[in-house]
């Protein structure tokens, strides 16, 4: 049954090879309001993850733990075998190099025209490379989601799926080997939205980049995923892939999909 968590892990995770991304026995509490209770999850290699939950169930603070702007009460969170939560802030500005991070706002600078946007994090991270080099990063990740006619315009001269779109751009300008999407969707219309999952299918393809996906758009979760978890009650209560979810009857797993 899906809500054996136990089984439902083991079933969809062996002979994979290692996981990029483990989580072991996570608790978050925030005083009496106790989120994640003992949450495990394991993510593969060019594999997309979709975390399903309802709102307030958790999935924003499991990101934040993930890349560090939170800490766990307990428990272990390997990153390419580093646990994120024995790091120092150097050590975490390292591993955050290879983890792009997709904001539900799209957090772009308004000062910065898109080309600005593109460059700050390889500012930000003290990467040594040339002007030159800069400019051809820039220049792929533009190509990479069609925008390459943006590069000088700045982000009040965009649409809604333009802003997430150049959003995107940043994030792959460093070429992550993970991608954490918090609800990519929001706020976008249906087409849009649907344009922007494609988009996210065909970067995983491109780059074979392992993928968290937090949302609770049902399209998203059908279009994008390889496997859902589903975040309930504080653990990993189901996981499989949409079709087995979609036929899973237990009435908790049930209410995301009818």
């Amino acid at each position: 049954m899906a809500t054996a968590e136990s089984i439902l892990f083991k079933e969809h995770t062996e002979n994979q090879g290692a996981p990029v991304m483990s989580i072991c026995h996570l608790y978050k509490s925030f005083e009496d309001n106790h989120v994640l209770t003992d949450f495990n999850l394991e993510l593969f290699k060019g594999e997309n993850m979709v975390v399903l939950g309802k709102s307030g169930s958790g999935k924003s603070v499991l990101i934040k733990c993930i890349i560090g702007l939170l800490r766990a009460d307990e428990g272990t969170i390997k990153v390419f075998g580093e646990n994120i939560p024995d790091l120092n802030d150097e050590e975490l500005d390292k591993i955050r190099t290879k983890i792009g991070f997709l904001f539900q706002s799209n957090a772009l600078y308004d000062s910065m025209t898109v080309r600005q946007n593109l460059e700050f994090p390889l500012r930000r991270h003290w990467i040594k490379v040339s002007q030159q080099e800069v400019d051809a990063m820039v220049t792929n990740a533009l190509n990479d989601v069609g925008l390459i006619h943006t590069i000088d315009m700045m982000p009040e001269e965009l649409s809604g799926g333009m802003r997430k779109r150049i959003a995107l751009a940043r994030t792959l300008i460093l070429k992550p080997e993970i991608i954490l999407y918090d609800e990519p969707t929001t706020g976008l219309d249906p087409v849009t939205g649907r344009e922007i999952i494609r988009l996210m299918v065909e970067i995983k393809k491109k780059y074979n980049t392992s993928s968290l996906i937090i949302s609770h758009d049902m399209n998203c979760v059908r279009m994008a995923s390889d496997r859902i978890v589903v975040l309930l009650d504080g653990i990993c209560y189901a996981n499989g892939n949409y079709e087995e979810l979609t036929n899973n009857q237990d009435p908790k797993v049930k209410q995301f999909f009818e």
